[in-house]
């Protein structure tokens, strides 16, 4: 599979598409007055702590007070009663491991990971971890026992990234001395830092990509701004020079991401629909507790029995799936309404079809078995906020609900409160005043009206008005 990563850099925003043969499958957007702040390390104090909840909360000049879970806690003795592993007023490290989401805080934790190219450092573990990603056991072993090697001259734990496939030992050997001189300066600054202060700010968005992306299987990143070129290939010089035949400038004149279909694709994002080349479609509906995927086969109808539909829809829906997921950056409990299936064999091929689509995503996923009315539940982890809630505000008419009243529902609204001022005979003139969408529906009816309150009434557009309001003023 062949990578492309395009960057569009512009005064207020930036952001990156991952290509994975021509088509969109990670989007990432970092906004010049969002403050990010995840993988950010603090020093914070501790202001309440919750027995009840097992957690403590922690004031790291960020508005709102950021989550520490019991678990989360790095404590000298065995202990698990929180009160007795953290004192309220105590100054800690900690980083933030889920950015805020709507009204809740960040949540951080004590045990700190600082994540290169090829490895992650967790100078409170002793662990060693290998991907799983890296099937080659050979290969396996041959990374396990360079970082046993390693592990025996410093503290802290490794674990070893997938891209660290086929890395030589001077290249491993490297990344360890560069992360544990890097904790080291975290140490120090701690230790002079003020409380409730920032210490560590991770990298930009467009250096993550390059971290957590840049691969073999990359053949271009192309990058529209000039300066972020120049700052890229500086980066690339340092950690991975052999991928900066890789990085070019965009010359074009039509805007990156349009000249690449991209924004086009933002734009499609914003719906709850997606569709399917088959003519089938999902419809997405995203709530803070959980996101429902509902399969439809829509128009097609390509096999002569429902079972051969179902199986071909749902094959492809499980694939547009694991997409979609990667790119709304949905996270949190997922419920996919598949099409029913009869053969348990045909339900199996699904669920193996999911299985393999989500494997490229490096959000970490659970998937259960699909139940007989064809219920997938799903886990997805979840960082930061999805990118629905990023583009978008809650609708002030609807808030949230995803519909409005209906201009029947209004109608009948505007009668009852007539009636209920008992009108009858007024001898002026009523005006009744409406969202420009709405007064249709009402001028067709106003004979309706004149005949049930025998009196004359002016239907009226007005902008200032609601969807869902209306005015009504007697002259």
């Amino acid at each position: 599979m062949k990578k492309e990563i395009v960057v569009n850099r512009t005064l207020e925003e930036t952001k990156i598409a991952v290509l994975e043969d021509g088509k969109l499958f990670d989007l990432f957007i970092e906004r010049r007055e969002s403050e990010k702040i995840l993988n950010n390390i603090y020093k914070g104090i501790v202001q309440n702590i919750v027995p009840a909840l097992g957690s403590a909360f922690v004031d790291i000049g960020f508005g709102k007070d950021a989550y520490l879970g019991v678990d989360d806690i790095i404590s000298s003795h065995d202990e698990k009663n929180i009160e007795n592993m953290i004192k309220v007023g105590q100054k800690i490290m900690l980083q933030v491991y889920k950015e805020p989401i709507r009204t809740k805080g960040p949540k951080a934790t004590m045990d700190i990971s600082l994540p290169g190219r090829l490895l992650v450092y967790m100078p409170f573990s002793n662990n060693i971890g290998i991907s799983k990603n890296i099937g080659n056991r050979q290969e396996y072993d041959r990374l396990k026992s360079i970082i046993t090697k390693i592990k025996k001259d410093i503290p802290g734990g490794i674990i070893v990234r997938t891209e660290a496939e086929e890395a030589t030992e001077a290249e491993i050997k490297n990344e360890v001395k560069y992360l544990t001189r890097l904790w080291g300066s975290i140490k120090g600054r701690f230790n002079d830092a003020k409380p409730i202060s920032l210490i560590h700010k991770d990298l930009g968005i467009v250096f993550q990509t390059i971290r957590d992306y840049f691969t073999d299987d990359v053949v271009l990143m192309h990058i529209d701004s000039q300066k972020e070129f120049k700052d890229v290939t500086e980066f690339v010089k340092i950690i991975s020079p052999e991928f900066l035949g890789m990085i070019a400038l965009y010359k074009g004149k039509i805007p990156i991401f349009k000249a690449y279909g991209i924004e086009e694709e933002i734009k499609r994002l914003r719906s709850n629909k997606a569709m399917l080349q088959s003519g089938g479609y999902l419809i997405i509906q995203e709530a803070e507790s959980l996101c429902a995927i509902d399969v439809n086969s829509g128009k097609f109808t390509a096999n002569s029995s429902q079972e051969g539909t179902a199986i071909s829809t749902n094959l492809e829906a499980a694939e547009e799936v694991a997409r979609q997921l990667r790119l709304r950056n949905i996270g949190g409990i997922i419920v996919i309404d598949f099409i029913d299936m009869q053969k348990a064999a045909n339900r199996q091929k699904v669920l193996e079809k999911l299985y393999q689509a989500t494997k490229g995503d490096k959000a970490k996923i659970k998937i259960l078995p699909i139940t007989r009315l064809g219920l997938i539940e799903m886990t997805r982890q979840r960082k930061r906020e999805s990118l629905f809630s990023l583009l978008g505000d809650t609708c002030p008419v609807c808030r949230g609900l995803g519909l409005v009243l209906s201009k029947e529902s209004i109608f009948i609204n505007v009668c009852d409160e007539i009636a209920q001022l008992n009108v009858k005979g007024h001898h002026g003139k009523i005006k009744i005043k409406l969202d420009p969408d709405v007064v249709e529906y009402f001028k067709k009816r106003k004979s309706r009206l004149e005949e049930l309150f025998n009196a004359k009434f002016e239907i009226k557009a007005n902008a200032e008005v609601s969807r869902e309001e209306y005015q009504i003023v007697f002259e």
